[in-house]
């Protein structure tokens, strides 16, 4: 073989060679070298991995409250948002996610969430014009007109006394009691659980909406049902895990 032919095998050979290298055995494909999980900042993975386990796939409700609700995100901004993210509820199924409280998330992560949140899902004319009572209660609930409230919105569904009836079932069920905030319940008389069919604070009544004390007064009767356990902390607040409530 002439000197030329023989670089030309040479080449071709070391050309196979390299070409199989990729299909090695032993050797991972691309896409199988592990991601660190602080580098993940898609909205649809963070989600589905964190959050979809409670409040359902694509934000429509589980155990917990559906995120996908824009009448939800129009009362809550995304301070109210990040936070709960961060900290968690205490003394409910909430938990911190952020690395900063004990969970996996960074503070990039969460604001992708929150941001993916209000992206996806918030209408800006959800209210119709109506002004929503606020998320948090800018006045303390009245227990005693809280009954009367609940007689007035609540009872047609939820029965007398709360216990359950046709349409909804008990809220004043120990076990539901136990694992709420006043503030969840209160996030729920305002936007409702569209998911289950329950109204929001404008659909309880023909004609009538209710106040946002009316909703304070009603949060606090529920709470005034709540199971008096010693040294249990109540929960009356969204205040980051550990603290008292």
């Amino acid at each position: 073989m002439n000197p030329g032919g023989r670089l030309f095998g040479v080449l071709a050979l070391l050309a196979l060679l390299c070409s199989g290298c990729g299909n090695s055995p032993g050797r991972p494909a691309a896409d199988a070298v592990p991601v660190d999980p602080d580098d993940i900042s898609d909205f649809g993975t963070l989600y589905a991995r964190n959050c979809a386990g409670c409040h359902g796939q694509e934000g429509k409700g589980g155990a917990s409250l559906a995120l996908a609700d824009p009448v939800y995100l129009a009362i809550a901004d995304d301070s109210t948002l990040r936070r709960l993210t961060t900290n968690g509820v205490a003394g409910t199924l909430m938990p911190a996610f952020a690395k900063s409280a004990g969970g996996m998330l960074t503070d990039q992560q969460i604001d992708v969430i929150v941001r993916g949140m209000r992206e996806r899902w918030s209408k800006p004319d959800v209210l119709r014009g109506e002004s929503a009572p606020p998320y948090s209660s800018p006045n303390p609930g009245d227990a005693s007109h809280g009954a009367e409230v609940y007689a007035v919105f609540c009872s047609s569904c939820h029965g007398p006394g709360g216990a359950g009836g046709a349409k909804a079932s008990s809220i004043v069920d120990p076990s539901f009691l136990a694992l709420v905030s006043d503030q969840g319940l209160r996030t729920a008389v305002i936007v409702g659980r569209p998911e289950l069919g329950a109204p929001d604070w404008r659909g309880d009544v023909a004609g009538k909406l209710m106040t946002s004390q009316d909703v304070s007064d009603v949060v606090a009767w529920l709470a005034s049902q709540r199971a008096k356990i010693p040294g249990e902390p109540r929960l009356n607040s969204d205040k980051s895990v550990g603290e008292l409530r």
